[in-house]
């Protein structure tokens, strides 16, 4: 909705709990934005004004992320998945378009098969997915120790200790990012300052994220169960992949894409893993012409 007055706004839905979210405000058919693991709503700072021009746009913290509690709710992906579809709900009131980067992506796949008539059209940005034959060493490494029972807590906490709030933002945009450089300063102090938020009093962080991950792992690994996944998607689906992902092998969305040839791919090149933070103009881009094409959502009455 080109013109709409673009607001963003800090909210809070009740789903069996708190979930905090930002409005980026906008009037056309709703839009909600999914982070990826270790991430939050924080993760959409440069691309949500720029989507709700045309959408009206919300950017959630998944339980154990940004500022939502776990409040006795799971932080598996599958129970995520869950809880994604009752926002939409509670926060939109209806169907929308759903995009997710990373974790969110599998978590927006696994609601869109569980509850495709609330998922309009889907953006797949860098979903996480089976690794393929080469995976980076650092991130196998990584996973490898979020593994390990006693091994995973310490090391989670360790490395937060060490690096403090700045150096885990810095870290981050490294192993995610081609030139993190490109990430708007204010997207990259809005994290920090998050981050120092989270580990001042936050005690559920490292039990949230390791039992995330974990059961990232444990649901790409299921390669049968993903496939059946993927070929259930009913709903139209971009599949955004940056070229020179290190989490992601775009060899890995390549493979994904000719599982599901009738899916949209497209391929960023000299981007990593966050292209919404890295090239947010390009996403915007790739994102607003794939919704031209599709035309109408689905029940909306208005343009995408």
């Amino acid at each position: 909705m080109k013109g709409a007055e673009i607001l963003m706004e800090l909210r809070v839905a009740d789903v069996g709990g708190p979930v905090h979210f930002i409005d980026f405000g906008g009037s056309g058919p709703p839009m909600v934005l999914v982070h990826g693991l270790g991430g939050s709503s924080l993760n959409w700072l440069a691309v949500g004004p720029a989507l709700a021009r045309r959408a009206r746009v919300v950017a959630l913290d998944l339980p154990g992320f940004g500022r939502t509690p776990p409040a006795g709710r799971s932080t598996r992906v599958a129970a995520q998945g869950e809880l994604l579809g009752r926002f939409i709900e509670a926060a939109l009131g209806g169907p929308a378009t759903v995009v997710g980067n990373s974790m969110g992506g599998l978590i927006a796949m696994i609601q869109a098969v569980a509850g495709p008539e609330l998922v309009t059209r889907l953006v797949l940005a860098a979903p996480a997915q089976p690794f393929g034959a080469r995976i980076d060493p650092q991130v196998f490494a990584a996973f490898a120790l979020y593994a390990l029972p006693g091994i995973g807590p310490w090391y989670v906490r360790r490395r937060s200790a060490q690096l403090g709030p700045g150096g885990l933002v810095r870290e981050m945009l490294r192993m995610c990012c081609v030139d993190p450089s490109r990430v708007p300063a204010a997207v990259r102090e809005a994290h920090v300052a998050l981050a120092a938020e989270r580990a001042d009093g936050m005690p559920w962080v490292t039990t949230a994220f390791l039992d995330a991950a974990r059961s990232t792992v444990a649901a790409i690994n299921r390669r049968r169960a993903f496939r059946a996944i993927v070929e259930r998607i009913t709903a139209p689906v971009l599949l955004i992949q940056g070229a020179r992902d290190r989490l992601v092998r775009v060899s890995a969305s390549g493979a994904l894409a000719r599982l599901r040839p009738d899916w949209t791919f497209e391929v960023l090149d000299d981007v990593g893993h966050l292209a919404q933070m890295e090239d947010p103009e390009r996403f915007v881009d790739v994102v607003n012409r794939w919704l031209d094409r599709l035309g109408a959502a689905p029940g909306s009455g208005e343009p995408a």
